[in-house]
């Protein structure tokens, strides 16, 4: 239904819609009204909103420039009137793209206004998104995103804007209105007009925005920011009129701050403004273990987020079940090892500890299993099957198959390479010159590697001109 009116906020929002092949008719349909719903409320202008939209797609596209539609109605029925692209899911080109018209007057971006992107989409990139995501918010730009699909959420949270508490949603594309508000109250945190703010919020840092007010020419600004149960220690920075935001680190962690911005301006006067911010929870490492790469006899394991505050981190690590128990010692600029010299087929308990500096130790654990070792065929045997052709046969392999892959390398003419299914187990063999010496390998393949190969040479023999001929077993 229709939501009272937001005005007093000014800033270019920038939809980056998955418009892909990946997305069905009624996703995209819903992440339309979605849309509409969460903008709905704004007041839109040269002075308030101004909103676009890049669709993701093969080659990025933009749907209108921030500047064309600065009503309501106009916007509503531009949303409606937005057509899929279909393509391939190409996020890092769009970004890149965006970064470009988010600053582009030819887009109708404006200087010095709040900058957010909103990035909906299913969880999946078929390009690299982590550098035009960082250039983007290297650059000012607030990035929220919306994930209706599973999706990474190491990748997500890396590229949403910090916390990822805050930026990042993971929701099923029937449940988006559920977020809409909250959605559009943290967008407002960045756009709200004429007030000091923060965003990008950690346990030991926050952004400090506020409205333009001054110009190079015509002052500075001082910063002044303080914990609020001890003013005393009370920090100053100053920074010229040409700012607009300023990044505070080294803060202490569940802290609330006091903040005043004070322009010094030789034209007019300009009151202080002051806001309270409230940095997060110390960060806790390790917050997820992931295994991967996971072999017969070795497997890696990673972890995150690291942390300057920690040292080093032991892994643990044991077959289960069992009390025979390894340690392995990592320093702490790094978020992963290589566990080897394991047993095949089997589980084993990992647990990750970070040392932190403060002498504090988190822990957190995961199962991991090294996959079956590779087994090899048995007695490979050939049989004359007539002139130029053999008949090549082994015996099963062990461990669950998922089939056989066999190489003929002739003497003369081409090699070639026939699949079979597991229950398979002999294959003929054409073309094979009279006279000739031909290696031939049948090989196991298992789901995540393959087995042994084992070869043969086999000899054809010269033609005869013996009639009734007659098939014999090759040794």
């Amino acid at each position: 239904g229709p939501q009272p009116s937001i005005s007093n906020s000014e800033g270019d929002l920038l939809f980056l819609l998955d418009s892909s092949g990946s997305v069905s008719y009624y996703e995209f349909s819903r992440v339309k009204e979605f849309m509409w719903d969460l903008v709905q409320p704004f007041s839109f202008g040269p002075k308030d909103v101004q909103t676009s939209i890049i669709h993701i797609s093969t080659t990025p596209t933009m749907e209108f420039p921030f500047d064309r539609y600065l009503s309501s109605g106009t916007l509503q029925q531009a949303i409606r009137d937005t057509r899929q692209l279909m393509g391939d899911t190409n996020t890092g080109k769009a970004l890149s793209y965006a970064k470009e018209k988010f600053f582009s007057a030819e887009a109708g971006a404006r200087p010095d206004v709040p900058k957010v992107l909103v990035w909906v989409t299913d969880g999946f990139s078929t390009d690299d998104i982590s550098e035009p995501m960082q250039l983007l918010k290297d650059m000012g730009v607030t990035v929220f995103i919306v994930s209706t699909g599973r999706g990474n959420y190491l990748e997500l949270s890396a590229a949403a804007s910090q916390p990822p508490e805050k930026h990042l949603h993971f929701v099923d594309v029937d449940d988006l209105p559920i977020i809409t508000k909250e959605l559009r109250d943290a967008i407002l945190d960045v756009i709200q007009a004429n007030r000091l703010h923060a965003v990008d919020i950690t346990s030991s840092s926050f952004r400090l925005m506020w409205p333009k007010l001054l110009s190079q020419e015509t002052g500075y600004y001082t910063l002044e920011y303080a914990p609020i149960d001890d003013l005393a220690r009370k920090r100053t920075k100053q920074v010229s009129g040409a700012h607009t935001s300023l990044m505070l680190s080294n803060l202490a962690p569940e802290t609330t701050y006091e903040v005043a911005l004070i322009p010094e301006s030789n034209v007019h006067y300009f009151s202080p403004q002051t806001t309270r911010v409230t940095t997060l929870a110390e960060e806790i490492s390790p917050a997820q273990v992931l295994i991967s790469e996971s072999g017969p006899h070795s497997f890696h394991v990673s972890w995150a987020p690291t942390l300057d505050s920690v040292i080093g981190y032991q892994i643990l690590y044991g077959p289960l079940p069992g009390n025979s128990v390894k340690l392995l010692e990592v320093d702490g600029k790094h978020n992963g090892t290589l566990v080897e010299n394991l047993a095949p087929n089997t589980t084993y308990l990992v647990t990750v500890t970070a040392i932190y500096k403060s002498g504090k130790e988190k822990s957190l654990s995961a199962k991991a299993c090294t996959q079956e070792e590779g087994s090899k065929v048995r007695h490979l045997r050939f049989e004359d099957m007539g002139p130029n052709t053999l008949k090549a046969s082994w015996d099963s392999a062990d461990g669950k198959v998922l089939g056989y892959r066999v190489r003929c390398r002739r003497q003369t003419g081409p090699s070639s390479v026939i699949s079979v299914s597991p229950q398979i187990h002999s294959v003929l063999l054409t073309d094979l010159a009279t006279g000739t010496t031909n290696k031939v390998c049948v090989k196991p393949m298992y789901k995540n590697q393959p087995g042994k190969g084992l070869c043969r040479m086999v000899r054809m023999q010269p033609a005869t001109e013996a009639q009734g001929y007659k098939h014999r077993q090759r040794a």
